[in-house]
């Protein structure tokens, strides 16, 4: 199925079908669609900020490789984060959990104190370093519902679990991350 000049106007699903026909042009509208997304995600879920390019681009990779075994049954969006996700854990297991910290970022002039900028950045460490160490599960589903604002049927179907569960995973996770801003 070819892609139309204005591939905006498509679905996943129809970009999906353009893709498998050969289209480069929906294989780019997909990346434009869902990368800052699946950056966010991999950010939220512990991946360095000086990793995330290599690890979308490696995600797009990986999902137009297996482009065949996409089945609609969950959203591209759900199918690209559990692709990612793997990525992340591989990354993490590869490194052994050791870390580089950027000074690039604290570098840059800002009209906040020194003082303001070192607690938003030690709050904000806080809670990725706590959502990095929730359970798989309970990580998973906090991040598709306040990244994506997937609902919880969405979230169940894409894990594997029930929306029951689900909620209860997404409680746990708010409830250990409020915790730690205590």
């Amino acid at each position: 199925m070819p892609v139309p000049a204005d591939p905006t106007l498509l679905s996943d699903v129809e970009l999906v079908a353009g893709l498998r026909a050969g289209d480069d042009r929906a294989a780019t509208r997909l990346v434009e669609r869902h990368a800052a997304v699946v950056a966010r995600f991999l950010y939220s879920g512990g991946a360095d900020r000086s990793d995330l390019d290599d690890l979308v681009q490696e995600t797009f990779i990986r999902a137009f490789r297996r482009i065949d075994s996409w089945r609609g049954e969950s959203a591209f969006r759900s199918w690209l984060f559990a692709i990612a996700a793997n990525l992340r854990r591989d990354e993490h297991r590869r490194r052994r959990g050791s870390r580089w910290l950027s000074l690039e970022a604290h570098d840059a002039p800002t009209s906040a104190t020194p003082e303001v900028e070192l607690e938003a950045d030690e709050t904000a460490e806080q809670i990725r370093a706590g959502v990095a160490g929730l359970p798989r599960l309970q990580r998973e589903v906090f991040l598709r519902r306040v990244q994506t604002g997937e609902d919880y049927e969405t979230i169940a179907t894409a894990l594997g679990t029930s929306a029951g569960a689900a909620r209860v995973h997404y409680h746990h996770a708010v409830k250990r991350l409020k915790e730690l801003t205590r």
